[in-house]
């Protein structure tokens, strides 16, 4: 029997939706990307780069409901919220710069999530639809000054920002962060700022749940669409060649697949904005995967209403996901079971689980301990900025 908080108000659906999200990204880091044959996994196809997206929408919402939800702190309640989100976002970002140094085999989401906090500051006030527009400067403006200036910027070569990294080259990670890195906050901003919007709609209601599906799905079919007809119907693919000096046919066909292999040089045909290429960051791709992330997180809402027990196991993965991905990303960097990657997938859910199941039981805290670290270093930031005030009044 799983022992739940008697004051628990977590959302079955939602939590739901943040284990379905780090499940998928352990599938992707883990499972095979192509079949025997050489075609791609449906794993693959159906995970990359939107299991980190959705990963980053959520983390939108949690952020709303930390500050209110769908009845957002004001004024001095507001402000000690603000130095508790920034708090957080520090200890996130101290989180990613350790774990970058053991350099597992996946990208490290952990310092980018911690930037976007810092930068989804000066919303936590804001009204829903300025919100809203935020995100879709980044997602379309982001998007564009990444691909525009990426090559002129200093880069990592591919690793995350790690401790290391800031104190040897502070201009090269910072550049990672926000340009040239795994998950550039300039453009996956987008996600967390959509979240941060949804997080201050009231998610109980079912008209919620449908709009966000609606919405979702659209979105996702039509940026599909779109990309479609452009590349493969009104001869992008070709232009994209013609224009792109030293590009092979082949080339081209592996960045549609597996993502870019190097930032969009010089934007010389604006046919390469509107790829729908996984981790690509074009406008196209990231608004695709943030319509997926909206239908995702309405339909776990919609079902947890209705069989909310079949996704009790998936949402206590969720309750914890901090905690279980740092754990899965130490796992990855130790090198165990790599050439057994479905007994290592099945291995890390199951073990996941069983931690959830008994940290409650043993803790009766519906945090995981990371989770409660990062909340009590949080409320501990509040306390301060409250008893600073008083003592000046």
């Amino acid at each position: 029997m799983v022992a739940v908080p008697r004051r628990s108000r977590r959302i079955v659906g939602l939590d739901a939706a943040r284990g379905l999200a780090l499940i998928g990204m352990i599938a992707i880091h883990v499972l095979p990307e192509v079949t025997e044959t050489g075609e791609t996994t449906l794993i693959w196809d159906l995970g990359s780069g939107i299991s980190a997206a959705l990963f980053t929408f959520l983390a939108g919402v949690s952020l709303a409901l930390m500050t209110g939800g769908n009845k957002p702190a004001t004024g001095e309640a507001l402000a000690a919220k603000r130095v508790g989100i920034a708090v957080r976002a520090v200890v996130l970002i101290v989180i990613g710069l350790m774990l970058a140094i053991l350099n597992p085999p996946a990208g490290i989401i952990l310092t980018y999530y911690g930037v976007m906090f810092l930068m989804a500051i000066p919303l936590l006030g804001a009204p829903a639809p300025m919100i809203a527009t935020v995100a879709g400067v980044f997602a379309l403006a982001g998007s564009l000054f990444i691909h525009l200036v990426g090559n002129a910027m200093p880069n990592l070569d591919g690793y995350d920002p790690s401790l290391g990294s800031l104190v040897a080259e502070p201009d090269a990670t910072i550049a990672a962060l926000l340009v040239t890195g795994t998950y550039p906050v300039l453009a996956w901003s987008a996600f967390l700022c959509a979240g941060l919007t949804v997080g201050r709609f009231n998610l109980t209601l079912r008209d919620t749940h449908l709009r966000l599906m609606v919405v979702g799905l659209t979105m996702a079919l039509v940026t599909w669409l779109v990309s479609w007809l452009s590349i493969e119907v009104l001869g992008g693919f070709d232009r994209v060649l013609a224009t792109t000096p030293g590009l092979t046919e082949d080339e081209l066909v592996r960045s549609l697949t597996w993502g870019l292999e190097f930032t969009t040089p010089d934007i010389t045909s604006g046919w390469w904005l509107l790829m729908l290429s996984p981790y690509s960051e074009t406008p196209v791709e990231v608004l695709n995967a943030l319509g997926w992330a909206l239908a995702c997180l309405g339909a776990m809402l919609w079902l947890g209403q209705r069989i909310g027990t079949w996704l009790r196991p998936l949402a206590l993965v969720g309750s914890m996901t901090l905690t279980l991905y740092v754990v899965h990303l130490i796992f990855l960097a130790t090198g165990l079971l790599q050439e057994s990657p479905y007994i290592s997938f099945w291995l890390q859910v199951g073990l996941a689980l069983l931690f959830v199941v008994l940290w409650r039981n043993v803790t009766e805290r519906s945090q995981g301990p990371l989770e409660w670290m990062t909340t009590t270093a949080s409320s501990a930031g509040q306390r301060w900025y409250r008893s600073r005030k008083s003592g000046r009044s």
